[in-house]
C-alpha cells in the first residue's frame, strides 16, 4: 500500500554563509550542512516536488534557503506515516545538530526544523535513518 503522507528530511549544503530571508524573519546561516524535517498530510509527493523544484512561490521558509543560489539538496529522506510525527522527528534530528530558531516550526513545538549538522555527525545520523524498524506507525523509541 502507498502512503502518500509524512514525514521528510531534506539534507542541503549551504555553499557559503547567507542571510536568508522570508516575508517576516530572516536567519544568517554558516556554511555547511542542514537537515529540515516537514511534514506533508495531504500529498507527501505534491510537498517535496514543490521544494525541489526550480521555480515555485515561496511559501514555507525552506522555500526561501532552497531559492538561495548558494544551497543545495544533496538528500532526502521520506518517512511516509499515517500520522504526523514531525515533532518527534525534529526532537531527533536535534541530538544531531545546532537548532535555527524560529525556523520552519511555526506549526510545531519545537523552536526549530531546520539544524546545521557538522559533516562528521552526518553519517551517523544516515545510518540510524537508513535503518529505522516502523513499529506500530513509530519510528522514534
Amino acid at each position: 500500500m502507498t502512503v502518500n503522507k509524512g514525514c521528510y528530511i531534506l539534507i542541503i549544503e549551504l555553499q557559503k554563509e547567507s542571510k536568508i530571508e522570508s516575508k517576516s524573519k530572516s536567519w544568517n546561516l554558516k556554511k555547511g550542512f542542514y537537515a529540515y524535517v516537514g511534514s506533508a498530510m495531504n500529498s507527501l509527493s505534491g510537498r517535496l516536488n514543490h521544494h525541489l523544484s526550480e521555480k515555485k512561490k515561496l511559501h514555507w521558509h525552506i522555500d526561501y534557503l532552497l531559492n538561495n543560489e548558494d544551497s543545495k539538496v544533496m538528500f532526502s529522506f521520506i518517512l511516509p506515516s499515517q500520522t504526523k510525527i514531525e515533532e518527534q522527528l525534529s526532537s531527533f534530528v536535534s541530538n544531531y545538530g545546532e537548532g535555527i530558531k524560529g525556523f520552519g516550526s511555526s506549526d510545531c513545538k519545537t523552536e526549530s526544523n531546520l539544524y546545521r549538522v557538522e559533516k562528521g555527525k552526518l553519517s551517523s545520523l544516515f545510518t540510524y535513518l537508513i535503518n529505522l524498524e516502523v513499529s506500530h506507525d513509530c519510528f522514534f523509541k
